[in-house]
């Protein structure tokens, strides 16, 4: 049973893409909005490619320490190498954040609807 919940996001910039892979990635670019993203297990990708060749993955994972953010951050960006890689995508300059929810602040709302029970 997982205890915490973390948010993992992996950076990166698309490297060496054919002129096709580039309009495939400009065909399917409305599905990939930022505005849209959400943080899922399987990974939610978003990118610009008119004013750069970046993207970012949402991934979603949890465990059961604190600790556990290390191995949920490793497998994410695994998982965004390996979707890339899939879909034959050069990339580089990878990097991850990471955030445990359960040392994340809340607001005064959110601690209002914890002590009432409605979250």
């Amino acid at each position: 049973m997982s205890t915490r919940t973390f948010r993992i996001i992996v950076r990166g910039f698309f490297d060496g893409l054919t002129a096709e892979q580039h309009a495939e990635l400009l065909a399917a670019a409305p599905q990939h909005e930022v505005l849209r993203a959400s943080f899922t297990a399987e990974g939610d990708l978003t990118y610009e490619l008119a004013a750069r060749n970046s993207f970012a993955f949402r991934f979603l994972d949890g465990g059961e320490a604190e600790e556990d953010i290390l191995d949920a951050t490793a497998r994410a960006e695994l998982a965004a190498e390996a979707w890339l890689t899939e879909r034959g995508y050069g990339f580089k300059r990878l990097r991850s954040t990471a955030e445990d929810l359960s040392l994340a602040k809340q607001s005064k709302r959110q601690r209002r609807a914890t002590v009432r029970g409605d979250a």
